[in-house]
């Protein structure tokens, strides 16, 4: 008995701890390459306030153009998107805001 109250506990401070790591006061990290080696660098939890589907033919530059972005603003609204494999109806932001 004394076993399973203890196995309760653990597996309880296990979900409050895991539940704590997921706030959003949780940095998001982005990469970058950057001669070769990976730099990460912390950037703050968005708020998406303007979204787009990805069409034929979009790439990450063409869609922010029509947007009248640049691609560093685009690539800080969508920090975590690889700009190589974009895909048919994916969702990127186009406009955002600290959480």
């Amino acid at each position: 008995m004394a076993n399973h109250a203890a196995a309760a506990l653990l597996i309880a401070s296990l979900l409050v701890a895991v539940v704590l790591a997921d706030a959003r006061v949780a940095v998001q990290v982005q990469r970058d390459i950057v001669g070769g080696y990976a730099a990460v660098k912390a950037v703050p939890a968005l708020k998406c306030n303007e979204v787009h589907q990805v069409q034929t033919d979009d790439t990450c530059s063409s869609i922010a153009a029509s947007a009248g972005l640049t691609d560093a603003q685009f690539l800080g609204f969508n920090p975590n998107i690889n700009c190589l494999k974009v895909f048919l109806g994916q969702w990127v932001c186009l406009d955002a805001s600290s959480a």
